[in-house]
């Protein structure tokens, strides 16, 4: 039998998402991660949020057959700072440029300022899954050593991605979120009754108090979000991201235009006292997991962030079927309400050997701290060790 020909593939440089079919997009991003799918990356780029000026040149890569079929897609950036990333490599440019290299530009395979699980090498369910996603990882290094760049991030991928980059000659990372994970709960309260009797009661008095100021959290998705909500959140919004991060990443615009492109994909907390909002956070809707993004408050009130953002998330996704919370990244503090300790992952390749190296030797210690840290923090996980501690 002689050899079965193969159809040639092509892997191209797209630097507008918009260029790209939408559903054709969607459809190798697969089961619904909505920062992956089309319309949540072309926001970010229609708002200008994301664009070569600010630091993030869209290079997203596009894989096709002859007959230009998208096989499979990468969500990619031409990087000028590590800014809006959350997997910090700070110190690695800074050890580069020290001894005489250019850290920057760099290639980044990631959701634009956002600290979300999720897949990054996007190709459709099938036996040609694997494959498609190996060619384009291999494009995008080729694509790094054409133009003598010296890095490409995979960040926030999905474990089988992060092997795959490891067995491609990837160095591998890890770090910690915490997540809640629904354990087949019918109600809020089936879910503390998983909890020892301490943990329980402390729950239970803090959303007592944290509503208890004549404040009153509404639940608002796609049409009923008008503008008027919009900006109330981007105030809460500018004023948490001006205190951490100095300069907020979004802008109003991307907000309106959110809503707009994924209203029912939306579940925006608002909460309000003597009819004036005080305070918010956003979540987004996947398949299977609610996202909590972003919070912000004009006003101090104890407890409510722990309501807002973790137990009302906790309450939304019980009610709607949901397997997970994701509260976003840092939080050893969600602990105590229910969030456990997982592994996220990201693969790195750098062109410079040397400096590749010393990568790598860092990098094997800090996975082994990273996994003795959640095995240590998973052992305080709040829910019942015995029956007698019902």
């Amino acid at each position: 039998m002689g050899d079965v020909e193969q159809e040639p593939v092509t892997a191209r440089i797209v630097n507008a998402i918009a260029s790209l079919d939408a559903t054709a997009w969607d459809a190798c991003a697969g089961g619904y991660n909505p920062f992956v799918s089309h319309a949540f990356l072309k926001t970010l780029e229609e708002s200008g949020a994301v664009r070569p000026e600010t630091g993030w040149a869209p290079h997203h890569l596009a894989l096709e057959d002859a007959q230009g079929r998208l096989l499979g897609v990468a969500p990619l950036y031409l990087k000028s700072h590590s800014q809006g990333e959350y997997v910090f490599d700070y110190g690695w440019a800074d050890a580069f440029e020290r001894a005489g290299g250019e850290y920057y530009p760099k290639l980044l395979m990631a959701v634009p300022f956002t600290p979300v699980p999720g897949p990054r090498l996007l190709a459709p369910p099938g036996p040609d899954q694997g494959s498609v996603r190996d060619t384009l990882l291999a494009a995008a290094v080729q694509i790094a050593r054409k133009y003598e760049i010296s890095s490409l991030h995979v960040n926030f991928c999905s474990e089988d991605e992060w092997r795959r980059g490891g067995e491609l000659g990837m160095l591998q990372r890890t770090g910690e979120q915490f997540h809640w994970l629904n354990r087949g709960y019918d109600t809020f309260d089936d879910f503390l009754a998983d909890l020892a009797s301490r943990k329980r009661k402390a729950i239970r008095k803090e959303r007592r108090q944290a509503l208890g100021d004549d404040l009153e959290l509404c639940v608002l998705r796609g049409a009923e979000i008008g503008e008027a909500h919009w900006d109330a959140f981007f105030h809460f919004y500018m004023d948490t991201g001006s205190r951490k991060w100095g300069r907020p990443y979004l802008n109003r615009e991307f907000f309106s235009l959110l809503g707009q492109a994924m209203g029912e994909r939306i579940a925006l907390f608002l909460v309000r006292r003597n009819g004036h909002w005080i305070a918010g956070a956003l979540n987004l809707i996947g398949s299977d997991c609610l996202y909590g993004r972003y919070w912000g408050c004009l006003e101090e009130h104890r407890f409510l962030h722990f309501e807002t953002c973790y137990y009302r998330a906790i309450e939304f996704a019980i009610d709607n079927g949901l397997a997970r919370v994701e509260a976003g990244a840092q939080g050893p503090h969600k602990l105590a309400r229910g969030y456990v300790p997982v592994h996220t992952y990201s693969a790195h390749w750098i062109r410079d050997g040397g400096f590749r190296q010393a990568v790598e030797h860092y990098l094997e210690h800090e996975r082994q701290e990273i996994d003795q840290e959640i095995e240590i923090l998973g052992r305080h996980a709040p829910f019942r060790q015995t029956d007698g501690d019902a």
